[in-house]
C-alpha cells in the first residue's frame, strides 16, 4: 500500500482505486487524474506528485489555534516564536482562543470561522488536533501543523487516533505536518549567507541541530522539515519540494522510517533528475535501532539491506553519523562537478601524506601518479629527494615562501587532478597559516575541489577560524574519516547524475504476453512444486532443464531415455521447499535399473515423511558452471524486490547478494553482480571458463519483469541454483520455489 498523501494510492493488480477510508479526494498526478502513462503495469504511480509548499514556507497568513500568553505555559513559548517567525517572513498572525481577547498584543478570534481572512498555515496548539481539522477544512485552509504527541509512537491505541486523524485530513482537502513535530520549520535562519543551501528533513528534530549550526560556519540553510509521525506530509514531499527549489544546492536527512518506500523513491529519482545531491543518515540498521526507531515514530524501519540497496539505487547517499551528514552535504551543496575523479593529496610532512593516501586508496577513491613531467615541474620548488609522485611531500620548507603557492598551482593544473586535498595535522604557525591562505587563493581561482583537513583539537586557530571558514570555495574537515567520506560522496553523486536515466522513464505499462500465461499458474495462498514453478519461469522464458514429470517407475525410465542419461530425479510436490535435507534428490543415474529403484526410494520417503507429491521428475544434468541464486521476496516497504547471489549451500552460507527494487534496467543488474564478494567465480578462477554472464544478466531482467507483473501475486520466488554455464552457452534454472500471496 502506498502512502496516504494526496496524490498517491494504492494498487489492487493493474486496477487503481483510492484509499478506503472515509470520502478521500479521488488520486491525482500533479493535480490531474492518473493516466496510463503516470502508472507501471502494476499500476503504481511512475512520478513524484511534488505538493506545493511555498504558502507552507512562506505564508501570508498564520492562524495559531490554541494561543496563549500565559507565562509558564508550554503554548505561550510557541506562540511567541511564530509571531516572532510570521514578523519575518512577513505574515499576518491571527490568535485564535475561545476565551481570549487578545494574545501579546494580537486581537484575538474566538474560532476558525470567525478569522478575519482566509489563512495559509495554522498552527494547532491544541491536544487533540482532530477536532480542528474539519473547522480548517470548512475555512479553506491550505496547511496545519499539528504538534501535539501521543499518538503512533505510542503503541496500538495511538496509533489508531493517528489513522483518524489521517482519514480527516485527506478528507479535508488540508495538508498537515504531524502530529508529534515541532517549531524546527520556523526556526530563524541566517539570510547574510550567499550560495547554494542546504535543506533539511529530520524525523526527530534535536537530531537536525549539528546541521543547522553550519550556518555558524558559513553555510547556507533554506529550510528545516521536522516531519514527526508523518500522518500525511512526508520526507518524501520534501525531497521532491526542495528538489525543485533553485536555491536548494543539497538536502540532508535524518530518517528513522519511511512511511511509503514507493514514494521515496519517486521523490530520490526527481532529486536524482534534477542532480540535487540528497544525503541521508537511516538508523535501523540493527535490531536495536530499529525498534527504538519505531517506538519513536511509530513506523516500520524495513529490512536495512533492502533499504541500503534502495537509496543506492536510486543515488541517495548515505551516511551513518550526523557529523558525516553535515559535512557530505555541506561540501555537495557548494562544489562543483568535479572535472576528473582523481585524487591529489598534498601535505607538509611525509607521514601524514602517506597516512591519508592509505585511508582514501582503502575507501575506493583513485589517486593517480602524477606524470613524470608533472613531477619534474614539482622538483624544481620541492627537494629532489622527497616523492612528488601523489602523495605530493614538500618537507615544510617550500610553504613559508613564494613556492607555496607555485606548488598548489601546478598540482591543480595537472588534468588527471579533480580533488586536491591537504591535510594539515596540527597548527604550526607560520607554515600552517601561510599554507590555509595560499590554499583558499588558490581555490578562488579555480573551478577544481579544494578541501582542507585541520586536525587541532582546538579549532579557535585564526587559520582555520578566518582563513579556512571564510572561504566559501574551500571544503574543511576536522577528520580524515569525514573528509574521504565526503569527496567520495561527491564523485559519485556526479557519476551517478551525469549518466542518470531514471528507471521508471522505461518501466513497462502493459503487461506481456508472459504474464498472461504465467496468471494461469498461480495458486492464491500456496506453495507451487518445483514442477509448477519452473513452468512460471518457462513463461518468462527463462531456461529449464530438459525433464518430465513421472507418476510411475516405469514412466521415469521412459522419461530417462528421452532426456538423456545421466540425470537427477527430484520429488516434486507443492509442500517441499528442502529436498536435499530429506534425501529427495538424487544425482548421476546412468541407467534404467538406477532410474527405477531412485524411483521408489523416492516415493517412499515421500509417503514416510508424510509429504504429498505431484509426482518425480527426470531432469537433465547440468554439471558445468557457477551456482548463482535469483530471487523476489515482497518487501513490506518497497514491494517485490530482486535478489542475485551465489547460489547452492553458499547462499545460506556466505549470504553473498545484492538486492535491488524494480523497476531497474541493464546497468542497474551488471551493477548488482559487481557488488558480489563472490563476483570472481564468474570470470573464471583456477582454470575454469568465464561464466556467461550476459545471460545472467538477462535472467535478473527476466525475473524483474516477472516481480513487477506478478509483484501482487508473488510473496516468494527462488531460482537456486541457477547455472550460469561457460560464455556463450547461457544459464539454465536447476530448481526453483514459489510462494504465491
Amino acid at each position: 500500500m502506498l502512502g496516504s498523501t494526496h496524490g498517491t494510492f494504492t494498487t489492487d493488480r493493474r486496477r487503481t482505486h483510492v484509499v478506503a477510508c472515509g470520502e478521500p479526494p479521488p488520486p491525482t498526478i500533479h493535480g490531474r487524474a492518473p493516466t496510463t502513462d503516470d502508472l507501471d503495469v502494476s499500476g503504481r504511480p511512475l512520478h513524484a506528485d511534488v505538493p506545493d509548499l511555498d504558502r507552507f514556507f512562506r505564508p501570508e497568513s498564520v492562524a495559531v489555534i490554541g494561543a496563549s500568553d500565559a507565562e509558564g505555559r508550554p503554548g505561550a513559548g510557541i506562540t511567541r516564536q511564530l509571531i516572532a517567525w510570521a514578523e519575518r517572513v512577513g505574515a499576518r498572525l491571527h490568535p485564535v482562543h475561545p476565551t481570549r481577547r487578545e494574545v501579546f498584543g494580537i486581537p484575538c478570534s474566538p474560532s476558525v470561522a470567525d478569522l478575519p481572512e482566509q489563512v495559509d498555515l495554522a498552527a494547532l496548539l491544541v491536544a487533540d488536533p482532530l477536532p480542528a481539522i474539519e473547522q480548517l477544512a470548512e475555512a479553506k485552509v491550505r496547511f496545519a501543523v499539528a504538534f501535539a504527541s501521543g499518538f503512533a509512537e505510542t503503541g496500538e491505541e495511538g496509533a489508531a487516533a493517528q489513522a483518524r486523524l489521517a482519514a480527516a485530513v485527506r478528507r479535508s482537502g488540508l495538508r498537515l505536518l504531524g502530529p508529534n513535530t515541532n517549531l524546527n520549520a520556523f526556526e530563524e535562519f541566517r539570510e547574510d549567507l550567499e550560495g547554494p543551501a542546504i535543506a533539511l528533513i529530520t524525523q526527530s528534530g534535536h537530531q537536525g541541530r549539528p546541521v543547522f549550526a553550519l550556518q555558524e560556519l558559513g553555510i547556507r540553510l533554506s529550510h528545516w522539515a521536522p516531519t514527526g509521525n508523518e500522518a500525511d506530509l512526508e520526507a518524501s514531499d520534501f525531497i521532491s519540494y526542495f528538489a525543485e527549489r533553485p536555491e536548494v544546492g543539497a538536502i540532508a536527512c535524518y530518517v528513522e522510517g519511511l512511511k511509503d518506500g514507493r514514494a521515496f523513491l519517486l521523490a530520490a529519482d526527481r532529486a536524482a533528475r534534477r542532480g540535487v545531491p540528497v544525503v541521508a543518515v537511516k538508523v535501523g540498521r540493527t535490531e536495536a535501532g530499529a525498534r527504538m526507531a519505531a517506538s519513536h515514530t511509530g513506523k516500520l524501519t524495513g529490512a536495512d539491506a533492502v533499504v541500503d540497496a534502495a537509496m543506492r539505487q536510486f543515488g541517495v547517499l548515505r551516511v551513518d553519523g550526523l557529523d558525516e551528514l553535515q559535512d557530505t552535504a555541506a561540501l555537495l551543496a557548494r562544489a562543483r562537478r568535479p572535472s576528473a575523479e582523481g585524487v591529489a593529496v598534498y601535505s607538509i610532512s611525509g607521514g601524514t601524506g602517506a597516512h591519508f593516501s592509505d585511508l582514501a586508496a582503502e575507501a575506493g577513491l583513485m589517486l593517480p601518479t602524477l606524470s613524470a613531467a608533472k613531477q619534474a615541474e614539482l622538483h624544481q620548488w620541492i627537494p629532489e629527494y622527497l616523492s612528488v609522485a601523489n602523495p605530493v611531500d614538500n618537507g615544510g620548507h617550500p610553504v613559508g615562501d613564494w613556492r607555496g603557492r607555485k606548488i598548489i598551482d601546478a598540482i591543480l593544473d595537472d588534468p588527471q587532478v579533480g580533488v586536491l586535498i591537504c591535510p594539515i595535522t596540527g597548527p604550526f604557525p607560520p607554515m600552517s597559516d601561510k599554507l590555509a591562505q595560499d590554499l583558499v587563493d588558490a581555490a578562488e581561482e579555480t573551478d577544481k575541489l579544494v578541501c582542507v583537513v585541520w586536525g587541532s583539537p582546538v579549532g579557535t586557530e585564526d587559520a582555520y577560524r578566518r582563513t579556512l571558514l571564510g572561504s566559501s570555495r574551500v571544503a574543511t574537515f576536522r577528520t580524515f574519516a569525514n573528509c574521504i567520506t565526503a569527496v567520495r560522496a561527491h564523485l559519485d553523486h556526479h557519476r551517478f547524475t551525469g549518466g542518470y536515466r531514471s528507471p521508471f522513464d522505461e518501466a513497462p505499462r502493459t503487461p506481456s504476453p508472459s504474464f498472461r500465461k504465467a496468471q494461469a499458474l498461480m495458486r492464491p495462498g500456496q506453495q507451487l512444486s518445483e514442477h509448477a514453478a519452473k513452468q512460471l519461469l518457462r513463461a518468462y522464458g527463462i531456461r529449464v532443464p530438459r525433464e518430465q514429470l513421472v507418476t510411475s517407475a516405469a514412466a521415469a525410465v521412459r522419461a530417462a531415455g528421452l532426456v538423456g542419461y545421466p540425470v537427477v530425479m527430484k520429488a516434486s510436490g507443492p509442500q517441499l521447499a528442502h529436498k536435499t535435507e530429506l534425501g529427495l534428490v538424487k544425482i548421476g543415474l546412468t541407467s534404467a535399473s538406477q532410474v527405477r529403484d531412485a524411483y521408489r526410494e523416492l516415493t517412499d520417503i515421500a509417503r514416510y515423511e508424510d509429504v504429498p507429491l505431484d509426482g518425480v521428475l527426470v531432469c537433465q544434468m547440468v554439471e558445468r558452471g557457477v551456482e548463482m541464486v535469483v530471487g523476489v521476496t515482497h518487501d513490506a516497504l518497497f514491494g517485490p524486490t530482486v535478489t542475485v547471489g551465489l547460489g547452492g549451500v553458499l547462499v545460506e552460507v556466505l549470504r553473498d547478494a545484492a538486492v535491488r527494487v524494480p523497476p531497474f534496467g541493464e546497468d542497474q543488474a551488471k551493477a548488482m553482480l559487481s557488488e558480489l564478494r563472490g563476483r570472481a567465480l564468474l570470470s573464471g578462477v583456477r582454470g575454469a571458463a568465464p561464466a556467461d554472464v550476459d545471460a545472467l544478466v538477462e535472467v535478473v531482467l527476466r525475473v524483474q519483469r516477472m516481480a513487477l507483473e506478478l509483484g501482487d501475486e508473488i510473496a516468494e520466488l527462488d531460482i537456486n541454483p541457477l547455472m550460469v554455464l561457460p560464455r556463450g552457452q547461457g544459464a539454465v534454472a536447476l530448481d526453483a520455489f514459489a510462494v504465491c500471496r
